[in-house]
């Protein structure tokens, strides 16, 4: 497909029911316009991987798209837990996804392991921790220099890998600055990606060669969504919108409330209404 797209046909052309889809970005960049076009078109039976589920998840699992989930940490940040993944762990309701759990530096290294065309990660960890009894993707291996005994993990390997980063250059070259987490390891660790950007741009003036983090050759497709992160941040364009974080745990508290916000701010919401919104966020 093209390099440069619309939303919509993105999501539609490279996220498939039963892909494996990953959607980084770590407090910042997080791709939530990207998500919230994948619920609007209904895809389902989904692998969801994110180091730290937050918000777009839950929203995600609410809306029954999920069939299993590998995750380090879930919560709201600052604020507490995801209740909708808290209901259809308890309740099963919409469905009952399977769960895989990591820490944060087996997902860091799992991400790397993959864009490295490697089968797994090996790295110190999990010392002490309860984790590897309920998580059988947790094994040792002994170093065959050292006889050391260390952890190895599943390199992720998602089908789609989908981030947000400020700009784009017009050959299809992707900027990221501030907060990184592993959106450059998702996308070169994945079959297929969608960038979303704040802003499409000649070239990069006066920058350092080295914040281009991906080169053009590494995208599968980039579509210009300003505001595509909120309500986390984008460095250098926008703050991160603590009061629908804290807004969201009372949202998400029932599931009826859950529904109508997510019909109101999300299934009814196209390209056009959601740009007006973001106009704000730039003032």
């Amino acid at each position: 497909m093209s390099k440069f797209s619309a939303l919509d046909s993105a999501v539609r052309d490279l996220v498939h029911d039963g892909d494996t889809v990953a959607f980084e970005g770590f407090t910042h960049l997080i791709p939530f316009a990207a998500a919230h076009e994948v619920i609007r078109q209904g895809k389902r039976d989904l692998t969801l991987i994110r180091l730290t589920p937050d918000v777009i998840y839950d929203q995600m699992i609410g809306m029954g798209l999920a069939k299993k989930v590998v995750f380090s940490y879930a919560g709201n940040p600052g604020v507490g837990l995801l209740r909708r993944l808290r209901d259809t762990v308890e309740n099963g309701w919409p469905n009952r996804p399977e769960l895989v759990e990591h820490s944060h530096a087996a997902m860091a290294n799992a991400y790397e392991a993959g864009a490295a065309g490697l089968p797994c990660a090996i790295f110190r960890g999990y010392r002490g921790a309860g984790l590897k009894a309920v998580n059988p993707d947790i094994r040792t291996i002994t170093c065959p220099f050292t006889g050391e005994e260390l952890v190895a993990v599943p390199a992720i390997k998602p089908d789609v890998a989908i981030i947000h980063a400020q700009k784009a250059n017009r050959r299809g070259d992707v900027l990221v600055e501030g907060i990184i987490g592993v959106q450059k390891e998702a996308v070169l660790a994945a079959k297929r990606s969608i960038v979303t950007v704040e802003e499409v741009v000649d070239n990069f003036d006066d920058l350092h060669t080295n914040l281009c983090i991906l080169p053009h050759w590494t995208v599968t497709t980039i579509v210009a969504v300003p505001g595509g992160a909120h309500p986390s941040y984008a460095h250098g364009y926008y703050r991160r919108d603590n009061a629908a974080y804290m807004a969201w745990d009372t949202i998400s508290a029932e599931r009826e409330s859950f529904a109508a916000w997510m019909q109101e701010n999300v299934l009814d919401v196209g390209p056009e209404v959601f740009a007006a919104r973001v106009e704000g966020l730039r003032k």
